[in-house]
């Protein structure tokens, strides 16, 4: 079974940076794409960032291509939410995510959820 921890959420100001942490176990993850998402109070959950694990290859929602980097850690089996330039309308609870296969915005693709991190921006 998939088990997903996060970590490394909190409160920022405007501008500032976070790195999220995602300790993924339960089996080998070279042929799995692992995922970030958000939901903000009163939204749908939306994607942020993927990482195929193999490759490394990446995939940025629009809104924060340029200012959030996610990257893995092997030995670790350990995913990465670097944000910088953060924003009051970053400000939501984050998951991460993981499915066998290639990368994906679509969240009912993904099969494994952690349990989430908030990270609130103030202005």
């Amino acid at each position: 079974q998939v088990h997903l921890v996060e970590s490394g959420g909190g409160l920022v100001q405007a501008g500032g940076s976070l790195r999220l942490s995602c300790a993924a176990s339960g089996r080998t993850f070279s042929s799995y794409t692992m995922g970030w998402f958000r939901q903000a109070p009163g939204k749908e959950r939306e994607f942020v960032a993927a990482i195929r694990w193999s490759s490394g290859n990446t995939l940025y929602a629009d809104s924060v291509k340029g200012r959030f980097t996610i990257s893995r850690d092997n030995a670790k089996n350990t995913v990465y939410l670097q944000m910088s330039s953060l924003k009051p309308e970053d400000t939501a609870f984050y998951y991460c995510a993981a499915r066998e296969g290639l990368q994906t915005t679509t969240e009912r693709r993904y099969n494994y959820w952690g349990q989430g991190t908030q990270v609130t921006v103030t202005s």
